[in-house]
């Protein structure tokens, strides 16, 4: 016999009234939580990583600096593949810049000029790919002109404290990345502004920041201190933009 408070057809399945198995005590989070295990575990890793990265580069153990360093970037490419980016156009260009990140990591194991050239295409390439990301979403046009004018005023006094201790033959490149990394900052802005999504901005900031660190450390001061924030906050950026796959309600955008 039916119980009153029974409101389902007869005959139907009795699991229709149960959604995700609630009937049988399944927690209904659990399909999410479960794949956000992987990518969770491979910050971890990236962080951990990092902390080897940096006690290797402290002590001078040229092996373990560049295991330690490519271990760390390779993590957070996989971050953004485990959580699915690989499956739509935003995710698919993040892939693409923290792929080109990888490799300009890899080139920058080496103080040599011409690997350091290379490296710096590599991550004016990401930059590239991370503000074409950034427009393939909605954009504010009128955060976008104050972002850009607080963008030049930053840009040109980065550049009367970097191009005096700069060579002659980095020159050009050095002004076409400051060009390029504040143009995307400009993007994440108009992003972040119209979309919500703070993160994409915080990341590009943080990116902003931890070139600061690399470009003292070629061509002001060598300093294990500039690698000592710097490293930290240039991995914590690219985590930051991995996770942007995921948007705010748990999905992808």
């Amino acid at each position: 016999m039916a119980r009153e408070n029974d409101a389902r057809p007869v005959g139907a399945d009795p699991r229709c009234a149960f959604p995700h198995g609630a009937e049988a005590g399944i927690d209904q989070h659990k399909p999410f939580i479960t794949p956000m295990l992987t990518p969770v575990a491979l910050t971890i890793a990236c962080f951990a990583a990092v902390a080897a990265l940096l006690v290797a580069d402290w002590r001078g153990l040229a092996a373990g600096r560049a295991i330690a360093k490519l271990a760390a970037s390779t993590c957070f490419v996989l971050v953004a593949v485990t959580l699915g980016a690989l499956e739509f156009t935003y995710g698919q260009w993040i892939v693409g810049a923290l792929v080109l990140g990888w490799l300009g990591d890899a080139l920058l194991l080496s103080r040599a000029p011409k690997a350091f050239m290379v490296g710096l295409a590599a991550f004016l390439l990401s930059h590239v790919l991370y503000a074409v990301a950034f427009a393939s979403g909605s954009l504010s046009m009128p955060a976008m002109a104050v972002a850009a004018l607080l963008a030049l005023v930053f840009g040109v006094g980065v550049l009367r404290w970097l191009l005096p201790h700069t060579p002659d033959n980095f020159k050009v490149p050095v002004i076409a990345y400051v060009v390029v990394i504040l143009g995307m900052c400009v993007a994440a802005t108009g992003h972040a502004h119209a979309s919500g999504r703070w993160a994409v901005l915080a990341g590009a900031l943080l990116f902003t920041a931890s070139d600061i660190s690399v470009a003292r450390d070629r061509f002001v001061e060598q300093s294990w201190v500039n690698r000592l924030w710097g490293w930290p906050t240039y991995f914590a950026a690219q985590l930051v933009l991995a996770w942007t796959v995921v948007n705010p309600t748990g999905g992808t955008p």
